[in-house]
């Protein structure tokens, strides 16, 4: 396996995690946001209030899209193995 096929593989592994855990990301960003924002208006500044939301927000939207991450997951694991029995 030379430098170039290492270095795509390493790419299109990279490029896979970012589509996969973007959305989770997101969600958790869009939450912790608007948390920010009504404690700014409302001046209160509870620290459980932060966390909660945002934990039932990131495993709700795990629940949702845990079929569409191991999608992702499995079409890398078979665009390595079809690497790997070409041999390229």
């Amino acid at each position: 396996m030379d430098s170039l096929t290492v270095m795509d593989v390493a790419r299109d592994a990279l490029t896979t995690l970012i589509f996969t855990i973007g959305p989770i990301l997101g969600v958790g960003l869009t939450v912790g946001l608007t948390i920010a924002f009504v404690q700014a208006l409302t001046q209160l500044q509870e620290m459980t209030l932060t966390f909660v939301p945002k934990i039932i927000a990131v495993f709700s939207a795990l629940l949702i899209l845990l079929p569409f991450m191991g999608r992702n997951i499995s079409d890398l694991m078979q665009r390595i193995a079809d690497r790997i029995v070409t041999g390229g």
